[in-house]
């Protein structure tokens, strides 16, 4: 199933409403953005950061976003204002297309990369990380819950249940080994 989002139905967004100077700027590459996120393939892969590799959505896409000639080129500029206002509007995009397809945000953020420290004269970047212009992203959880359990919470439940005691399994063997006289005892 692939979610469309218009620039209108992003205008209609209560969120996106707020973001009216990044839709309505010309040399904001904000419609560039919306054509990258109405995909489905990509829109299965920001799914699939979620639930298989425990990651924010745009964790799923965020490399090929960042190579797209018009928002590389946008982010590389040293308008730190506007290149933050374009991030936040792309979060509000993922938000209203993970929404539509059944999830909802965690109030959590998830690293996306390591900011570098301010130079003055260059724009802001990361210098590790997954992620060169976006360090954090919202993380998102399925409204039928988590198919799979984490890390983290199988340990809880493993740590929680009683210890078990080592199997103790001896096998008797007689000299005469393939005589009915060859035991197995489990002691």
């Amino acid at each position: 199933m692939t979610i469309t989002i218009t620039r209108d139905g992003f205008m209609d967004d209560r969120q996106g409403r707020t973001y009216a100077d990044v839709v309505n700027d010309p040399e904001q590459p904000f419609l560039e953005a919306l054509a990258f996120f109405n995909d489905g393939d990509r829109q299965r892969r920001m799914e699939e950061s979620e639930t298989h590799h425990d990651r924010a959505p745009l964790a799923g896409v965020v490399r090929e976003l960042e190579a797209q000639p018009a928002l590389n080129r946008f982010l590389g500029r040293i308008h730190a204002r506007r290149s933050q206002r374009l991030r936040q509007a792309i979060g509000v995009l993922i938000r209203l297309i993970m929404e539509r397809r059944g999830w909802r945000k965690t109030g959590k953020k998830g690293s996306l990369g390591v900011r570098n420290a301010v130079a003055a004269g260059r724009p802001r970047h990361n210098t590790g990380g997954l992620a060169f212009w976006f360090i954090r992203a919202e993380r998102y959880e399925h409204q039928d819950g988590k198919p799979f359990a984490s890390v983290r919470e199988r340990c809880r439940k493993l740590e929680a249940e009683p210890a078990h005691k080592p199997s103790r399994r001896r096998v008797d063997i007689r000299a005469n080994s393939g005589s009915k006289n060859a035991t197995t005892r489990t002691d």
